[in-house]
Order: structure tokens, then sequence, then C-alpha cells
């Protein structure tokens, strides 16, 4: 199937983009609807199924792509690592239907758990779908949470580089998706208080979008009546530049002899 989509060209690779971040959300907002409209587990489970969620997805679209599966993962390799300008739209896009596909099974599938706890479809239960500013509970606003997905998305690409780069200590081939799963475990349960670490324009977005055209008419806003989706979209890009440009500046450049070399992926080239 890999061979066949290379052939494609871009056409494969964005088909690859949108069923890696559609498995991606199948696994993260299934169990978040699963906690908060089902009752059924806690946070560590949201963690950890979101963790399992972006392994899966990158193994899916690993062979073809590199699996990006979140935007702001296409901007860092843009600006760092020679992948091509002319895709990251193109990604981006591709990444935020998958996402919006999946958000719309989820919440066909949980409709009536949904309708039952939360009738109305109200903030109560929009963070099934999207991320809110201190999880819609605690007293975090706009700010705290732009502050937030930096910080979050910022780690997110530190790492990332440091597992992708062949000049450090990456993991073979098989074994990348697994620990890239460790490192979304680890930032759930390290940064998930202050803004429901999205660290992914696509994952907030389309999911979103889902619930905004299932009945969530509320879906733009956060618990003070702020427009905040924009929030989860523009703090991530710029963390995503400002942690992949300090793994370059901190790291990258001291690694001995071909520290430039780049990791080569199908997508990589024009």
């Amino acid at each position: 199937m890999a061979e066949r989509l290379k052939r494609m060209g871009l056409a494969g690779e964005l088909v690859a983009e949108f069923a890696g971040t559609a498995v991606l959300i199948l696994f993260g907002v299934g169990v978040v609807a699963q906690v908060v409209a089902g009752q059924l587990g806690d946070h560590d489970s949201i963690a950890w199924a979101w963790g399992i969620g972006v392994a899966m997805g990158v193994y899916v679209a690993g062979r073809t792509t590199g699996a990006h599966i979140n935007p702001a993962v296409t901007l860092a390799f843009a600006l760092f690592r020679g992948f091509p300008w002319k895709k990251v739209v193109p990604y981006a896009l591709a990444q935020t239907a998958g996402a919006f596909v999946a958000a719309l099974i989820v919440r066909w599938n949980y409709n009536e758990v949904l309708t039952m706890v939360d009738p109305g479809h109200t903030i109560k239960t929009q963070t099934v779908f999207s991320t809110l500013p201190g999880n819609g509970t605690l007293p975090v606003g706009m700010w705290g949470g732009f502050r937030d997905q930096i910080i979050g998305t910022a780690i997110l690409l530190f790492v990332i580089f440091a597992l992708s780069d062949l000049d450090n200590m990456a993991p073979s081939a098989n074994m990348g998706p697994f620990v890239i799963g460790l490192l979304i475990v680890g930032i759930g349960m390290a940064f998930g208080t202050n803004a429901g670490y999205a660290i992914n324009p696509a994952r907030d977005f389309g999911p979103r979008l889902a619930s905004f055209l299932t009945g969530y008419g509320g879906a733009w806003r956060d618990q003070y009546g702020d427009f905040y989706w924009w929030v989860p979209i523009v703090a991530p890009l710029i963390g995503a530049a400002v942690g992949a440009g300090l793994y370059q500046l901190a790291i990258a450049r001291f690694l001995p002899m071909d520290v430039n070399r780049d990791v080569v992926k199908p997508s990589d080239n024009p």
C-alpha cells in the first residue's frame, strides 16, 4: 500500500496524513467521550489513549510521509528540516480533514450518551471535542491557555526533533512511533491542566468544527464567552517554531560531524 501511495505523489501523501490524523482522533476524542459522557475511565486513561492514538497514527502514515499528523510538526519541518513549503498547506488541510471526519464518527457513535448527559450540547461536553482554558472549570483564561500551548508544543517539537535526528540517538524506525506515543502521554500527564494539551491545530479545529455542525452552538467560545478557537491554532504554530529552533540551536549544531544531515522521508522530496 505504501508503495502505491508513493507512486500517487502528493495525493498519496495527503491520503496518508488524512488517515493517520483520523486514527489519532478516533482514539483521542473517543476516549474523552467515554470519560466525560460515559463516566468510564479517568485522566490517566485519557493521557494513555491519546498517546496510543498518536503512536497508531504514526504507524499508519509513517512509511509514506513520516507521519506529521499535525500542522505544527509540518511547519517545523519546513522551517528547519527542508520540508517543501509548497506542501505545508495541503498537509495541514488533509490533517484537519482527517480530524474532522474522525470527530464526526465519534459524535455519531456517542450521540445517545452525549445527549443523555448534556441534552443542550453545551460547554459541559464540549471538551469531548475541543480544548478550553482550564479544561472549562479551572481559573485559567485565554492568555494562560495561549502560554500553555506555546510551551507544550515547544516541548513536543524539541523532543520530536531529537527523536528524528539520525545524528543524535534516534530510535529505530519501527520503535519511533511507540516512543513518540510515550512523549504524548508524558505531555498529557505533565501539561494537561491549563489548556487540555491540544498541541496540534488540526486536532482542535477539526473536531471543534464537527461539534459546531452537530449542535454545539458555543463551540467557538470558552467558558468566559471569549472567542477561544484561534488559540489552539496560533499558539501551537508558535510553539513548534520555538521548540524546533531551540533544538537546532542548543543540540543539533553541537553533534559530531554531519550534524546538519536531515532525516529524509518520501515526503521531503519536492
